[in-house]
């Protein structure tokens, strides 16, 4: 009877099944079963390194089975034998050195050491014995000094890594040098040397690597104290594909011969000083996903037009002097995730066409020039960061942004953004952690969805035109929110809150509540976290309770309630150690003033009642002290000499008070960090100190309307950063010739200055000078007043005369401020602008002509002459 075809099929291919099962079981077999020298030679390794057995992963484990071949980080050939030992991040520490049986496995093709630490010890025998290896990882591994000669015999590498992830060199390449090193590695594909201490000029390393590796794929040398421009020899590597050269002082334009590379898919070069415009065509390379020029403030350039189906998944432009508008075909980079523009000078739309973005991630463009409306993202799904702020967009926030289910950082402050905000489903914002809407035109009530987004971490909606009252009690469901600011955001705050949602309210470490009609403060007794608390420009009366003190278990670092209308510290009271920031000024507290922290950096106790005279001892107690302003009250005595020991004093203000005395010399001598000194408004006497250092570091200089005598310094010439010297309604004379040219407000009214106004030198950002009331004599020189005056057509940008000091918690600005008298009324200005002009020579005995120059002064606010000229 014979055999169907069916039935001949089917025995085939039990056949056909059957012989692949042996095949592959002895494949198998050959495989997992290790040789017994192998399996000796690892347990020998074992025993002789040195490594952290409760960090140990994989050679802890070693010895559990009798198949080596099985054990964790070991992979055998066909034939049993070690070709890889994976033992990165194993605690090992030590017992490489002339390890005999590490050089016994000599069939290993790969070794990886990474993330150990070897103590800044030379790389070792054992492992330069290892001549078959074709991968070699030892990055992060602490081994130190000279990279040896006996690495360059090791012909087989393919791959070879000695980076470091420190920011001190471990590992140096000088003797030999690079070229030596790499000559006989000239198959090698991957080399990476980051943070390992090169340091060759462009020419030298370019051409060592381009003559020795002409194989190469993948470069990474960051931050390898390389410098000088990419020498052209570079662009002989036809098939790198990976050039991270990231850290380095190249200083100069990029080539364009990286346009050239047809496999390039990575291309970094972020804080390498790079200068010139980048080359267009580096962003059309058709194979280029990565690319990172960030840190490069000099680096110009645009972004051009796009091809359908660009690669490029990563653009990294962030803190470069990128412009111009985005081009409608970016909406063609359908790979892109991440796109960092932030710190740059881009103009013009974001494009509708960034919609199509489906695989966006993360999107910043903060800190440029963007206006019109934000397009809605819709289509990206896998969206998580947005930060489009400090820019000029407009119009009302997207409701297809609240719809984004993966977003979880939401960042639109410092724009012009208007209208309400959408309610939104919960379920659709339900991921966000950061939501920042501050500094914008935002009005209308507070959508109830914010007060369900139980995951909110950080919630600031500053800064806003909003209405109606907020209450404590709707945040009790955030339970993780850790910052919460609604200061200046044009809401009434209810600060009552029932012992039942007490309990469950969030632990805050950061709560701002300015300018929130606050009557009382609210109750923030189980806060244990809060660090920073602001709840200045507020109606608070009273006394300042004494658990405010408390608050934050020791954590609280900064603490604002200026401008309310307290009247006292309710007793008793500590004000922590630990305070950095204290700002009580303009209330009316009054007694002795409080005790300053030790740690403090910043106070400001200006504008109250304070009585008595300032503590003998406060330069001592306080080294750290940066900012103190104590003007504006009723503080009497002497300087104190310990200001002296308060060395990093930037900021020193006590004027319109009742202090008496003289200055002490060693103020302006020792401070050498002093920015603003303003003793005015006091009854100081004496002389001023002829001590001011050689690194003087004064920009403003205020000690008008006290009783002091004699001639200005010559010292102040040391001062040369000094923009504003008011020693107005004193008894001084001796015209400054010495005055720096940074010079920008001068005010010399009612001295006994006297003579001619007539010096060598000329100020030309002078742009306020009052001098009435002395007794200068003489010409007025069209050519002398033309040339101390703000010139015309060289006007500075408006703003405000201001010292501005970053602190931990924000920045600090110091105004400049002034009073001028015109027709016979004494003006005050709080501000005054640098495109502000004023000049005063009444009261005085000068002869001849008015000046042709005051017509070329267009800003000229206040011109004050003599009636008659004699």
């Amino acid at each position: 009877m014979g055999i169907s075809l069916h039935s001949q099929c089917f025995f085939c291919f039990i056949c056909i099944l059957l012989i692949f099962c042996i095949t592959n079981g002895f494949s198998h077999h050959a495989y997992s079963q290790c040789l017994e020298d192998q399996r000796s030679l690892l347990l020998e390794l074992k025993n002789e390194l040195i490594f952290d057995r409760p960090q140990s992963r994989k050679l802890v484990l070693w010895n559990q089975t009798q198949d080596c071949c099985s054990w964790d980080g070991v992979e055998c050939d066909g034939a049993g034998r070690v070709i890889s030992l994976q033992l990165n991040e194993e605690g090992i520490s030590g017992g490489i050195h002339n390890s005999s049986s590490l050089s016994g496995l000599r069939y290993l093709k790969k070794l990886n050491l990474a993330d150990n630490d070897f103590g800044r010890v030379q790389i070792q025998e054992g492992i330069l014995n290892l001549k078959n290896l074709t991968h070699l990882d030892l990055s992060n591994a602490s081994f130190g000094g000279q990279v040896p000669i006996e690495v360059s015999p090791m012909r087989r590498l393919v791959s070879l890594d000695l980076s470091s992830f420190s920011s001190h060199y471990v590992l140096k390449i000088k003797n030999p040098n690079l070229k030596m090193l790499l000559q006989n590695l000239t198959g090698l594909r991957e080399l990476y040397l980051n943070s390992v201490n090169i340091s060759a000029q462009g020419s030298e390393w370019c051409q060592a690597i381009s003559s020795s590796l002409p194989e190469l794929r993948i470069l990474s040398l960051c931050g390898c104290s390389l410098f000088g421009p990419l020498h052209p020899s570079l662009s002989k590597l036809h098939f790198l594909s990976v050039v991270q050269l990231d850290a380095n002082d190249i200083l100069s334009p990029v080539p364009n011969f990286f346009a050239n590379f047809s496999y390039l898919t990575t291309l970094s070069l972020s804080g390498c000083g790079l200068k010139g415009s980048f080359p267009d065509m580096i962003f059309q390379v058709p194979t280029l996903e990565n690319l990172d020029l960030s840190w490069n403030e000099f680096l110009t350039g645009t972004i051009p037009q796009f091809h359908r189906n660009a690669s490029l998944t990563t653009i990294c432009l962030h803190s470069t002097n990128f412009s111009g508008p985005l081009p409608n075909s970016i909406g063609n980079l359908n790979m892109l995730s991440e796109i960092d523009l932030r710190n740059c000078s881009f103009a013009g739309p974001i494009p509708s066409t960034m919609v199509t973005f489906i695989g966006l991630i993360y999107m910043d463009f903060s800190w440029n020039f963007f206006t019109g409306s934000i397009p809605p993202f819709y289509i990206s799904k896998k969206l998580q960061f947005v930060d489009l702020s400090d820019n000029s967009l407009s119009g009302r926030i997207p409701q297809s942004l609240f719809n984004l289910l993966s977003l979880i950082t939401l960042t639109l402050s410092k724009n012009q953004l208007s209208g309400r905000l959408y309610e939104f489903p919960t379920l659709h914002f339900s991921n966000i952690v950061v939501l920042d809407l501050s500094w914008n035109r935002l009005e209308g009530q507070i959508p109830q969805s914010f007060f369900t987004l139980e995951r909110l971490i950080n919630l600031d909606l500053s800064h806003n035109f909003f209405n109606g009252t907020i209450q404590l009690e709707k945040f009790q469901r955030l339970q993780y929110l850790e910052s919460l600011d609604l200061s200046y955001a044009n809401l009434s705050y209810d600060p009552s809150i029932t012992n039942t949602s007490l309990s469950t309210f969030p632990q805050l470490s950061i709560l701002r509540l300015a300018s929130c009609n606050l009557y009382k403060f609210p109750d923030l007794i189980n806060q244990h976290e809060l660090s920073i608390l602001d709840l200045s420009n507020n109606r608070i009366i009273g006394e300042v309770p004494n658990w405010i003190w408390e608050i934050g278990n020791g954590k609280l670092l900064y603490l604002n309630l200026s401008l309310n209308l307290l009247v006292g510290l309710q007793k008793p009271y500590h004000i922590p150690r630990g305070l950095a920031t204290l700002d009580v000024h303009s209330n009316q507290l009054d007694g002795e003033l409080p005790p300053l922290p030790p740690h403090v950096e910043y106070i400001d106790y200006s504008h109250n009642n304070f009585e008595m005279s300032i503590p003998l001892n406060i330069g001592n107690s306080n080294p750290g002290l940066v900012y103190l302003s104590l003007a504006n009250n009723s503080l009497s005595g002497a300087i104190p000499i310990s200001f002296c020991n308060a060395t990093l004093l930037e900021i020193l203000d006590l004027s319109a008070n009742k202090l008496s005395g003289t200055i002490p010399p060693c103020l302006v001598q020792n401070l050498q960090q002093l920015r603003v000194l303003n003793f005015g408004g006091n009854n100081i006497s004496g002389n001023i100190p002829n001590t001011f250092c050689v690194n003087c570091s004064l920009k403003i200089l205020d000690i008008s309307q006290n009783y002091l005598e004699g001639s200005l310094p010559v010292s102040l010439a040391n001062c040369k950063f000094l923009q504003v010297l008011n020693v107005r309604n004193n008894n001084i004379d001796g015209f400054p010739c010495m005055l720096p040219s940074s010079l920008r407000v001068l005010m010399l009214r009612s001295n006994r200055f006297h003579g001619q106004v007539r010096c060598s030198k000329s100020w030309t950002n002078l742009q306020i000078i009052d001098i009435a009331s002395n007794n200068f004599t003489g010409y007025l020189y069209t050519k002398s007043f033309s040339g101390m005056m703000l010139e015309k057509d060289a006007r500075l940008k408006s703003d405000y005369i201001h010292y501005n000091r970053g602190f931990l918690f924000g920045d600090e600005y110091y105004q400049a401020t002034g009073k001028l008298t015109a027709k016979g009324a004494e003006l005050e200005f709080v501000k005054i602008s640098t495109t502000f002009t004023v000049i005063d020579f009444s009261c005085n005995n000068f002869q001849g002509e008015i000046l042709d120059a005051i017509g070329d002064l267009s800003s000229l606010y206040v011109s004050t002459y003599p009636t008659i000229l004699s």
